[in-house]
């Protein structure tokens, strides 16, 4: 059952373009135990039919730019080979540390975007008082 909500969780969130390969790993990692490498490796083989459907969705929407996409996975996929061969040779835990400090600036980052985004709203709404 675990392994269900698991799944459902971060297809919602991959589904949302937020990534739910990192709400994966993190719950493969810390809830089921399943070594980094695994976890990492596992999300690979989700990323694939999660990213078809969202493909298929937003094409439909019209809300990816073909050229820059075709850019990006270019060099999206160079640089999933440079990178797979870089973990394989790289201990667990130097890994697990790695992928705890990604985790960290994604939050810094999430931190910061909202409290710029409420010092926008808030001079904004000072500005109409006036």
């Amino acid at each position: 059952m675990t392994e269900v909500l698991i799944g459902m969780l971060s297809g919602i969130v991959s589904g949302t373009g937020m990534g739910g390969g990192t709400i994966l790993i993190f719950l493969l990692s810390f809830m089921l135990g399943v070594e980094q490498h695994v976890a990492q490796a596992t999300n690979l083989i989700f990323f694939i039919p999660t990213a078809i459907v969202a493909i298929i969705v937003n094409l439909k929407n019209k809300n990816i730019d073909i050229k820059l996409a075709i850019l990006i996975s270019v060099f999206g996929i160079l640089g999933a080979i440079i990178g797979a061969n870089i973990s394989i040779h790289i201990d667990v835990g130097i890994l697990r540390k790695c992928f705890g400090v990604f985790l960290a600036m994604i939050t810094i980052n999430e931190i910061y975007s909202i409290f710029k985004l409420y010092q926008n709203e808030y001079k904004n709404d000072k500005n109409k008082r006036k």
